[in-house]
């Protein structure tokens, strides 16, 4: 029998689940437009820890993947010589993590789970010295909740990321009809705008859950380049760094 959830209210859209089931194939195939925001996500949160811990790398650092979909970003920081934890819903998804991973016999440090945060955090409380939630915010249900989940798992004074898209008229055009419903670059009815939040939306969430935004960047997608890079603007993606309140 499979694991009988505690909480009868939960963060996870089905929907969503079942419409990431269909781009399963696409995880790793190719450099993908996913693969490719790791070229930008990962300096992002490597920067901000070696700024704000006074350390040289993220080498044993506990860091929990939330809404890890198929390790691409897991593997990236378990390569850096962190021990990740990576959790998802999504058995499907996962299941593509833990074959890709199971190429690199190097990958000791990586554990891919299946489950939600709010379910996580039950048994994982002040565990992690960072939480990390990219492209996962804009595809949950309660986002407070969801949030509060991730903060509980922090350690006091650790760090919170999250990479997500802006609710702004430019998001709409850009992130939905152009980039994700005319070319395609990301699947199409992968988001929905009314599911997108602002920066400042977040941070009074986090504020709420003893947690303090330290930094914002923005993100933008070079069409031309097929890239990423940080930007001055968040009006279309954007980064954030919080702190956990001691």
């Amino acid at each position: 029998m499979g694991k009988k959830l505690i909480h009868e209210r939960s963060t996870v859209d089905n929907g969503e689940i079942e419409h990431f089931k269909t781009l399963n194939q696409r995880w790793w195939s190719g450099k993908s437009k996913l693969q490719s925001f790791n070229d930008v996500r990962v300096p992002y949160i490597f920067n901000a820890l070696l700024l704000t811990e006074n350390i040289k790398s993220v080498e044993n650092l506990k860091i929990l993947d939330v809404g890890c979909g198929g390790g691409l970003l897991s593997e990236e920081l378990a390569k850096l010589g962190a021990i990740v934890d990576a959790i998802d819903p999504g058995s499907d998804s996962v299941e593509v993590a833990r074959h890709h991973a199971s190429l690199n016999p190097t990958l000791v440090n990586l554990t891919y789970i299946v489950t939600t945060i709010e379910e996580h955090a039950i048994e994982n409380a002040e565990k992690y010295d960072v939480v990390i939630a990219s492209e996962v915010v804009e595809h949950v249900t309660e986002k407070e909740m969801f949030l509060e989940a991730c903060i509980k798992c922090l350690k006091p004074n650790g760090s919170l990321f999250i990479t997500t898209f802006n609710k702004t008229i430019r998001s709409w055009i850009m992130g939905i009809v152009l980039i994700q419903e005319v070319l395609n670059i990301i699947p199409r009815g992968t988001h929905a705008w009314n599911k997108f939040i602002s920066p400042d939306a977040i941070r009074k969430i986090l504020e709420i859950h003893n947690c303090k935004t330290v930094d914002v960047q923005g993100i933008r997608f070079n069409f031309l380049s097929r890239s990423w890079s940080q930007s001055s603007s968040t009006s279309i993606n954007y980064a954030l760094h919080a702190k956990k309140i001691l």
